[in-house]
């Protein structure tokens, strides 16, 4: 079955980086786009309800990042299933029709409800469109590089993130939160659309290949054997499925909640846009390096190391009030994160079997993204009832903490 899936008139079917560098480039970029559909969020949208359309409950403003946190996770879910049905780049494409209408919907936007709309579509779309980015590469780099192939996915994404909130808050402060700055949304959604349905190869012959080439019998698991093993049963997957919601969740809070704290505070919206700048930029381009050095040191101790790291910068945010101590905040926050997010994916992708990865690592992304609406909604109530440092310090004991049930948990894979 494997020779028959790789004897064809295209190209021989082969594994690794190097075997197939045109196409991982091209998702490199596609992801870069997929990320800057998150950027344009960043800054201004928080600033957006507390300014334009005068929200005053904290938990109001943030509920744009619960919906679209929420709906990112099942798409999630969901994503590994058709993945194996539909194809990979079928539902690369479909996530970029949803994030189609996501910045004209923020653009015209008469009443909040149409921004939280908009992030319903987002989520979506990035369940989707981000999900098989990660897939497709590790599809094509084979079991050897996974570390260096979700390292260079996720310094695309993240880095595109970071760069294009600094853009957003420096063209915010020129020309106001709309519409400017949220016109980058649809250059990003047309040009990865387009990429996604010209030049995008489907990878699911890079799957049969690497499964024929595995000399024991891989387990056939229904989706419900692969929640529950992701989730509970298997203590590798199981620490790796709550550190990624903890991270997306002291990500999401810091997503909603930051702005509206160094705003009041008197930070200027330039300055907030390279704040939180800063922080995904890190995240991104050090995941160039923590990535391949989790294929040599193993992925614990980064993920361990990271979740403490990340749990130094919010403390520092919350007890400090010092524009420069700030950046060294975002700079930390930028590093742990960098040290978990790669190291996660991939050690995943270590305790689960080709022919059931895909849908393992929906189930991780499904509880490492409902970890934005947690810690969204969770930030929102906190704050609301005893202010944004109270909510911040909240969520860096909850990440503190992570790391040590990581470090009691898991086993590493050889």
């Amino acid at each position: 079955m494997g020779n028959t899936a790789v004897s064809s008139a295209r190209p021989p079917v082969r594994l690794g980086l190097k075997e197939n560098w045109r196409q991982f480039s091209l998702l490199v970029l596609i992801n870069a786009f997929v990320g800057g559909m998150v950027g344009i969020e960043r800054t201004v949208v928080p600033l957006i309800g507390a300014k334009e359309f005068h929200l005053e409950s904290t938990t109001l403003i943030t509920s744009f990042i619960v919906s679209f946190g929420v709906v990112k996770a099942l798409a999630n879910l969901v994503s590994g299933q058709l993945a194996d049905t539909w194809g990979r780049k079928r539902v690369l494409v479909v996530g970029w029709l949803l994030a189609l209408p996501v910045p004209f919907m923020i653009i015209a936007a008469p009443h909040w409800e149409w921004v939280i709309a908009a992030n319903v579509l987002l989520g979506a779309s990035q369940g989707f469109a981000w999900s098989m980015t990660v897939i497709m590469k590790v599809d094509l780099v084979g079991p050897k590089g996974r570390g260096l192939a979700v390292g260079l996915n996720e310094f695309a994404g993240y880095f595109s993130v970071g760069l294009t909130a600094f853009l957003t808050g420096y063209l915010a402060s020129r020309y106001g939160l709309r519409p400017t700055p949220i016109y980058l949304g649809i250059f990003y959604a047309a040009t990865g659309l387009i990429l996604s349905i010209l030049v995008v190869r489907d990878t699911r012959d890079h799957v049969q290949l690497e499964a024929a080439g595995q000399h024991k019998d891989a387990r056939s698991l229904s989706f419900r054997d692969v929640f529950l093993l992701t989730s509970l049963r298997d203590r590798n997957l199981f620490a790796a499925s709550q550190a990624g919601l903890i991270n997306n969740l002291n990500d999401g809070m810091s997503w909603g909640i930051f702005p509206l704290f160094f705003s009041g505070l008197g930070l200027g919206v330039e300055r907030i846009g390279l704040l939180k700048a800063v922080y995904p930029i890190v995240w991104g381009s050090l995941q160039v390096i923590t990535g391949p050095l989790s294929d040599r040191w193993g992925r614990k101790g980064l993920i361990v190391v990271g979740m403490w790291v990340q749990a130094a910068g919010l403390f520092l945010t919350a007890l400090t009030g010092q524009f420069w101590l700030w950046l060294v905040a975002s700079v930390l926050l930028g590093a742990g994160t960098a040290m978990v997010y790669p190291s996660l994916i991939a050690a995943v992708s270590d305790a689960s079997e080709p022919r059931w990865r895909a849908r393992s690592l929906s189930v991780y992304r499904f509880w490492r993204d409902l970890g934005y609406a947690i810690g969204a909604l969770l930030a929102g109530l906190v704050a609301d009832r005893f202010g944004f440092a109270d909510a911040i310090l909240a969520i860096a004991v909850v990440t503190f903490v992570s790391g040590v049930i990581v470090a009691i948990a898991m086993r590493e894979h050889h």
